[in-house]
Protein backbone atom coordinates (compact mmCIF):
# COMPACT_ATOMS: atom_id res chain seq x y z
CA UNK A 1 0.00 0.00 0.00
CA UNK A 2 1.55 3.54 -0.93
CA UNK A 3 2.47 6.19 1.85
CA UNK A 4 0.64 8.95 -0.30
CA UNK A 5 -2.00 7.13 -2.26
CA UNK A 6 -2.24 6.67 -6.08
CA UNK A 7 -1.99 10.23 -7.46
CA UNK A 8 -0.43 10.19 -10.65
CA UNK A 9 -3.09 8.65 -13.01
CA UNK A 10 -3.28 10.65 -16.08
CA UNK A 11 -6.09 11.10 -18.17
CA UNK A 12 -6.61 9.69 -22.00
CA UNK A 13 -6.04 12.28 -24.26
CA UNK A 14 -9.09 12.20 -26.93
CA UNK A 15 -8.26 11.26 -30.79
CA UNK A 16 -7.33 14.11 -32.68
CA UNK A 17 -9.89 14.93 -35.76
CA UNK A 18 -7.68 16.23 -38.31
CA UNK A 19 -4.04 14.43 -38.85
CA UNK A 20 -2.88 17.76 -39.86
CA UNK A 21 -4.51 21.51 -40.76
CA UNK A 22 -2.33 22.21 -43.49
CA UNK A 23 -3.32 22.26 -47.28
CA UNK A 24 0.47 21.48 -47.99
CA UNK A 25 0.15 17.88 -48.42
CA UNK A 26 -2.65 18.82 -51.45
CA UNK A 27 0.00 20.59 -53.46
CA UNK A 28 1.97 19.04 -56.20
CA UNK A 29 5.72 18.67 -55.65
CA UNK A 30 6.37 21.83 -57.63
CA UNK A 31 4.20 24.12 -55.63
CA UNK A 32 5.42 22.96 -52.48
CA UNK A 33 8.98 23.30 -53.55
CA UNK A 34 8.16 26.60 -54.02
CA UNK A 35 6.24 27.53 -50.88
CA UNK A 36 9.13 25.69 -48.17
CA UNK A 37 11.90 26.58 -50.58
CA UNK A 38 12.99 22.86 -51.49
CA UNK A 39 15.06 24.54 -54.71
CA UNK A 40 18.41 24.44 -53.67
CA UNK A 41 19.90 24.44 -56.97
CA UNK A 42 23.31 23.88 -58.12
CA UNK A 43 25.96 23.17 -55.10
CA UNK A 44 28.91 26.01 -56.10
CA UNK A 45 32.04 26.76 -54.35
CA UNK A 46 35.02 29.11 -54.72
CA UNK A 47 38.15 28.27 -54.39
CA UNK A 48 41.84 30.26 -55.62
CA UNK A 49 39.86 32.04 -56.82
CA UNK A 50 38.29 30.07 -59.60
CA UNK A 51 34.29 29.95 -59.04
CA UNK A 52 33.04 25.91 -59.19
CA UNK A 53 29.62 23.97 -59.71
CA UNK A 54 29.10 20.39 -59.44
CA UNK A 55 26.81 19.04 -62.71
CA UNK A 56 26.79 15.79 -63.57
CA UNK A 57 28.60 14.14 -60.84
CA UNK A 58 31.98 16.47 -61.66
CA UNK A 59 33.25 19.98 -60.23
CA UNK A 60 33.18 22.38 -63.48
CA UNK A 61 34.13 25.90 -63.69
CA UNK A 62 31.44 28.51 -64.11
CA UNK A 63 33.28 30.02 -66.56
CA UNK A 64 32.70 27.14 -69.05
CA UNK A 65 36.94 27.11 -69.40
CA UNK A 66 39.73 25.04 -67.96
CA UNK A 67 40.49 24.83 -64.87
CA UNK A 68 43.99 24.87 -63.81
CA UNK A 69 47.32 23.89 -65.59
CA UNK A 70 47.36 21.03 -68.03
CA UNK A 71 50.62 19.81 -67.85
CA UNK A 72 49.93 20.12 -63.88
CA UNK A 73 46.68 17.87 -64.49
CA UNK A 74 48.84 15.29 -67.09
CA UNK A 75 51.13 14.85 -64.23
CA UNK A 76 48.98 14.29 -60.95
CA UNK A 77 47.01 11.66 -63.50
CA UNK A 78 49.88 9.91 -63.73
CA UNK A 79 50.81 10.12 -60.55
CA UNK A 80 47.83 8.83 -59.58
CA UNK A 81 48.04 6.00 -62.04
CA UNK A 82 51.60 5.03 -60.15
CA UNK A 83 50.11 4.93 -56.92
CA UNK A 84 47.08 2.80 -58.27
CA UNK A 85 49.30 0.40 -59.45
CA UNK A 86 51.59 0.36 -56.17
CA UNK A 87 48.40 -0.29 -54.17
CA UNK A 88 47.15 -2.81 -56.66
CA UNK A 89 50.43 -4.60 -56.03
CA UNK A 90 50.99 -3.53 -52.03
CA UNK A 91 47.21 -5.62 -51.57
CA UNK A 92 48.72 -8.60 -53.58
CA UNK A 93 51.66 -8.71 -51.46
CA UNK A 94 49.78 -8.66 -48.41
CA UNK A 95 46.96 -11.50 -49.35
CA UNK A 96 50.22 -13.68 -50.38
CA UNK A 97 51.50 -13.26 -46.89
CA UNK A 98 48.44 -13.80 -45.34
CA UNK A 99 48.15 -17.28 -47.63
CA UNK A 100 51.51 -17.96 -46.39
CA UNK A 101 50.80 -16.87 -42.44
CA UNK A 102 47.61 -18.90 -42.49
CA UNK A 103 49.37 -22.12 -43.81
CA UNK A 104 52.18 -21.80 -41.66
CA UNK A 105 50.34 -21.48 -38.64
CA UNK A 106 47.68 -24.67 -39.99
CA UNK A 107 51.25 -26.46 -40.10
CA UNK A 108 52.03 -25.55 -36.47
CA UNK A 109 48.83 -26.70 -35.21
CA UNK A 110 48.95 -30.34 -37.04
CA UNK A 111 52.54 -30.37 -35.71
CA UNK A 112 51.53 -29.49 -31.85
CA UNK A 113 48.84 -32.14 -32.44
CA UNK A 114 50.86 -34.90 -33.19
CA UNK A 115 53.31 -34.05 -30.37
CA UNK A 116 50.49 -34.17 -28.21
CA UNK A 117 49.63 -37.41 -29.61
CA UNK A 118 53.15 -39.06 -29.25
CA UNK A 119 53.37 -37.92 -25.97
CA UNK A 120 50.53 -39.56 -24.79
CA UNK A 121 51.49 -42.49 -26.51
CA UNK A 122 54.43 -42.66 -24.88
CA UNK A 123 53.01 -42.52 -21.84
CA UNK A 124 50.90 -45.16 -22.40
CA UNK A 125 53.42 -47.39 -22.54
CA UNK A 126 55.51 -46.48 -19.03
Amino acid sequence: MPLFGNSFSPKKTPPRKWASLSNLHLLDRSTREVELGLEYGTPTMNLAGQSLKFENGHWVSESGGFVGDRRELQRLRKRNQQLEEENNLLRLKVDILLDMLSETTAESHLMEKELEELKQHSRRKK
